[in-house]
């Protein structure tokens, strides 16, 4: 019998915990170490490889995602070796992608070859400006020169190379930002994230906001008219939106994050990792220690994380609308049903559809343009009592 995560695919995630500098939106599991010992490392995801695969015997593992932190720190040799793992405990898809995310500095651009040799498929490159000074208001380490320099290196060693941009910046206007945009996807080959910068609690941005320090970030009125320009110039230029910060060119969409909004089931391996693993016909969730040192003590007794618990139907349910109904191919109403034992609430669904919020047919809920720019007020009214 299928179990629902299939309609969703299997992937696995692996966290790497270190960065040069901890940028000051991040809101990442993220640290900054001088020195890191490669070959524990390597040897905490060996085991924790070997654990997992025993639970998920014989499923076709779709993606590999290596993120962090900043994973093109890592030594090639390790991620080979993780690779080479893989491959050995799980039957792997024919068309496997394995992403590696990248920071654009110019010592780890020398090392794209030899990860693409290691097996790494896609590189995504965190490039999130394309001028100096907003680089430097981000606390990125790197020029726009060098992403620049970087991005050529890797186009050139993968056919699949995606990148990052963050929009909502301080005192960007939307005639800036269309410039940018622009120049952006003139660049990029087959798909690009953009994110709407967002200030979260815990971040030094945070912190700076609730003092009243950083100023000249969009009201409400211009964020959305910047979300409707990103969509607008991107759908111009042939990479419309699959997700609502994620474009791409048909076929060329990031399949793990596909696994994720498509709730399939994802191993989540390394500190702070999150999964969601269905054993025996339960969902289960799972959290790692977040911190690197203790993560590692706990991978000699198999102890790494920090919970698991089983999900009701209650929350899987609304798991299934927080990421389905991101994705602009949105959800099957027939799905949500199996999944909270009784479907969406009729007089909802229709009130939505009056007001333009949705479009909702037997086999499909989809999220209309209108509606992704009050997409958690949509989200939240779809939620069963």
């Amino acid at each position: 019998m299928t179990e629902d995560w299939q309609n969703g695919g299997f992937g696995l995630y692996i966290h790497w915990p270190f960065c040069e500098a901890k940028c000051p939106y991040c809101d990442f599991n993220s640290h900054v170490s001088r020195q890191i010992d490669q070959r524990a490392w390597r040897d905490g995801y060996l085991s924790e490889l070997k654990r997992t695969a025993s639970e998920t015997k014989g499923r076709v593992m779709n993606a590999v995602f290596f993120g962090g932190g900043t994973p093109s720190l890592m030594d090639p040799d390790v991620v080979a070796d993780v690779i080479n793992a893989i491959k050995s405990h799980w039957p792997t898809a024919n068309d496997l992608e394995i992403t590696l995310e990248a920071n654009p500095s110019s010592v780890e651009a020398g090392r794209f070859a030899a990860y693409r040799d290691a097996g790494i498929s896609r590189i995504s490159m965190g490039i999130q400006a394309l001028n100096d000074d907003d680089l430097r208001r981000l606390g990125r380490i790197h020029s726009a020169k060098e992403a620049l320099t970087a991005f050529d290196i890797a186009r050139g060693a993968f056919e699949r190379v995606s990148f990052d941009l963050i929009y909502g910046r301080q005192n960007q206007t939307a005639q800036a930002w269309e410039v940018e945009l622009k120049q952006a996807l003139n660049l990029a080959i087959d798909h690009i994230s953009l994110y709407q910068l967002t200030i979260e609690q815990g971040t030094a941005f945070g912190d700076r906001y609730a003092r009243g320090g950083l100023r000249g970030l969009p009201d409400e009125d211009l964020g959305a008219d910047l979300y409707t320009l990103t969509q607008d110039v991107c759908n111009d230029m042939g990479m419309p939106g699959y997700e609502v910060s994620n474009h791409a060119r048909d076929g060329a969409q990031s399949r793990h994050n596909l696994i994720y909004w498509r709730y399939g089931d994802y191993i989540g391996i390394g500190p702070g990792a999150h999964g969601r693993i269905t054993i025996d016909g339960r969902r289960q969730a799972t959290v790692c220690f977040s911190n690197p040192k203790l993560w590692l003590e706990k991978v000699e007794n198999c102890t790494t994380e920090k919970s698991r618990s089983l999900l009701d139907q209650s929350e899987q349910a609304i798991e299934f609308l927080l990421m389905g109904l991101r994705l602009k191919e949105g959800i099957d109403p027939k799905r949500f049903a199996q999944i909270a034992g009784k479907p969406l609430p009729k007089d909802k669904l229709d009130h939505l559809s009056e007001i333009g919020m949705i479009h909702a047919a037997d086999d499909r809920i989809i999220v209309s343009d209108q509606g992704f720019n009050v997409l958690n007020a949509v989200i939240e009214n779809l939620i069963p009592d």
